[in-house]
């Protein structure tokens, strides 16, 4: 039944994803602003700029530039950047392991610190952690992203000096970025894993485990967690979508070489190809993170891969 289970999973993705680019398309040809006369420049022709756009194909009608979208996307072609004149794929993969290598230090991060304080506030309410925890986790949940990077840059890179401020030259260029986009996505973890485990703790199978005489750290464990898990893990799977396609903020901030800093660039050129790519893969990532996060669900609790 598994594998039954994926495959509905799979078939449910492709409609999504064909709204997605449909979508994507729409919204990039409302943007303000011509590619044609933006290449040709401010000097240029309007017979220059006529032949760019033919060059471009933004002179047919837009149903016959989608379908010619769509069809170069199931050939594996995402087009051409009217920037660099380079494939988008080759921007897009250029630019990707940079922001994967970010989205998942900030992710693991983000979940380490933030299911570990969220088990000990729901094991322990109303202590000082769990006041303490908490408190940090609304600062973490107020904070703009942009503002704790210059934050973070201002003491530990300026004052201190023990951290670079801006690249991805070595691992110390990734501790202070990873932080900046991880910290929301900890605190929502951390919440969510609080008020999940103060749910699970007060049934009855849980009070019949202790009457037993378990040892409180095999309740916890082996008991308890396991269920409270499965609103986490739907939590956890959303903000690695979050943090692949919001990243932009962070990398601006840090100078980070990723797609979210390559998507800027690409809008303010009026680069069609690269934002439609870029926005396409994020959506595909995204897509494929709730997919896992569905079988991680069917793991947890197996009733859920019957329906």
């Amino acid at each position: 039944m598994t594998g039954q289970y994926i495959i509905r999973r799979l078939l449910i993705m492709l409609p999504v994803l064909l709204g997605v680019s449909l979508i994507i398309f729409t919204m990039v040809r409302i943007i303000p602003g011509d590619p044609g006369m933006v290449m040709a420049g401010p000097h240029a022709t309007k017979d220059q700029v006529e032949q760019i756009r033919a060059q471009l194909g933004l002179d047919k009608h837009p149903v016959t530039q989608y379908f010619i979208f769509m069809g170069n996307i199931f050939q594996g072609d995402l087009g051409t950047s009217t920037r660099t004149a380079l494939p988008v794929t080759h921007e897009i993969m250029a630019r990707l392991p940079n922001t994967l290598l970010l989205a998942s230090a900030s992710i693991l991060i983000a979940t380490v610190l933030g299911v570990l304080a969220g088990i000990i506030a729901g094991v322990r309410q109303n202590s000082k952690f769990d006041y303490l925890s908490m408190l940090v986790a609304l600062f973490g949940l107020s904070m703009p992203v942009f503002w704790l990077g210059l934050m973070l840059m201002l003491l530990f890179s300026i004052k201190l000096e023990w951290l670079p401020a801006v690249g991805a030259e070595s691992f110390k260029h990734l501790i202070l970025p990873a932080i900046t986009l991880g910290a929301t996505s900890m605190a929502i973890i951390a919440r969510m894993t609080r008020s999940s485990m103060l749910e699970v703790i007060r049934l009855d199978y849980i009070r019949t485990a202790r009457a037993k005489g378990l040892k409180e750290n095999l309740v916890i464990s082996r008991h308890a967690l396991k269920n409270a898990l499965i609103p986490v893990v739907t939590v956890i799977g959303l903000q690695t979508g979050i943090l692949l396609g919001g990243a932009v903020l962070t990398e601006i901030v840090f100078a980070w070489p990723g797609i979210g800093r390559l998507l800027v660039e690409a809008i303010l050129a009026r680069d069609y190809p690269v934002v439609q790519g870029v926005v396409l893969a994020v959506a595909t990532m995204f897509i494929f993170v709730n997919l896992i996060v569905d079988i991680l669900y069917a793991y947890l609790d197996p009733r859920i891969r019957y329906h």
